[in-house]
């Protein structure tokens, strides 16, 4: 039986890693990219390059306009899904509206270089006021970089990604066995990081009808709303009493606060990591009573609790 020729498979393997990655399934992409481009070196065909970088950049692009085009018809929204299904933390809303909000659709120009980013952005892009042309020039521009710096990146590097694929060859493992194994190793660190964040949070979460009752036992207690300013727009409502910061540029204003005081935080992510990574900060900072918000908002709202409109500014 011939043996399989690796190289020519390069253009499919490249679209269906890059497009996997793209719709956000657990699949490290640049990592594939890089282990593509290491095969292209021995077939010294340009044009296999061409077709190669081609059909990484439209399993991209086909990946990124799904996500655009459900944040056009879903709006925010999708966020909340993200946030519950997403491997990595630094997915959720906070990280990538702040970004966001400070670069605009430029930030697609290297959101893929940022893990996490790249998923959480163009969704918000879609549920803006961005064009989809505007869009579909900046995602092509952020991907054809990327794309060429995983092919590069293993175009340089193919002598030293072949002796360990040899050697992998040696002990029975093809490359199919690698892949497979390093999908898995992925997956497990991402899992395990989320669970040790999360166990964490558990400690130290209150519920709401524990929040409902420090409100009526303890009338000073501090609740801080830690929500992006998108998702503020998207739902401009808080819990009453609620002080609004942007943690990305608060830290005068956390220097006011009492440091002994009761502390309770909420974001709108599901699974409440961004309020969980905010009462670590706080916590260093010297806060020892932080305490976020099971639920965050949504959970308040359903729950019975009142809430009170925020005025927005432009």
């Amino acid at each position: 039986m011939a043996s399989i020729n690796w190289s020519d498979t390069a253009p499919i393997v490249a679209f269906v890693g890059v497009f996997a990655g793209a719709i956000g399934l657990p699949v490290p992409a640049m990592p594939t990219l890089i282990v593509v481009g290491s095969t292209l070196v021995a077939a010294r065909d340009p044009l296999l390059i061409i077709g190669t970088f081609m059909a990484a950049l439209a399993g991209a692009f086909l990946g990124d306009a799904a996500w655009f085009l459900t944040g056009r018809r879903f709006g925010y929204r999708v966020l909340d899904g993200l946030c519950r299904i997403s491997l990595s933390p630094d997915t959720c809303v906070r990280r990538a509206s702040g970004f966001f909000e400070k670069r605009g659709v430029k930030l697609l120009l290297v959101s893929r270089f940022i893990p996490g980013l790249s998923l959480v952005a163009i969704p918000i892009a879609g549920a803006g006021d961005t064009r989809f042309s505007r869009f579909t020039l900046y995602d092509l521009l952020g991907a054809a970089l990327w794309i060429v710096v995983g092919l590069s990146a293993g175009m340089l590097f193919y002598r030293q990604i072949d002796a360990v694929l040899a050697l992998l060859r040696q002990f029975g493992i093809g490359m199919f066995a690698v892949a497979a194994i390093g999908l898995a190793l992925w997956i497990a660190f991402r899992y395990a990081r989320r669970a040790l964040l999360l166990a964490r949070l558990r400690k130290s979460r209150i519920s709401v009808d524990e929040l409902a009752r420090l409100l009526a036992n303890e009338p000073g207690a501090l609740i801080v709303d830690v929500r992006s300013a998108i998702s503020r727009r998207d739902d401009p409502y808080v819990i009453p009493g609620s002080r609004l910061f942007d943690l990305a540029t608060a830290d005068q204003e956390l220097a006011t606060l009492p440091r002994h005081s009761a502390l309770v935080i909420y974001c709108s992510c599901p699974n409440e990591v961004s309020a969980a990574k905010v009462a670590e900060r706080l916590s260093k900072l010297g806060f020892s009573n932080v305490r976020p918000l099971t639920g965050g908002l949504g959970a308040w709202r359903e729950a019975g609790g009142d809430v009170e409109a925020i005025a927005l500014t432009t």
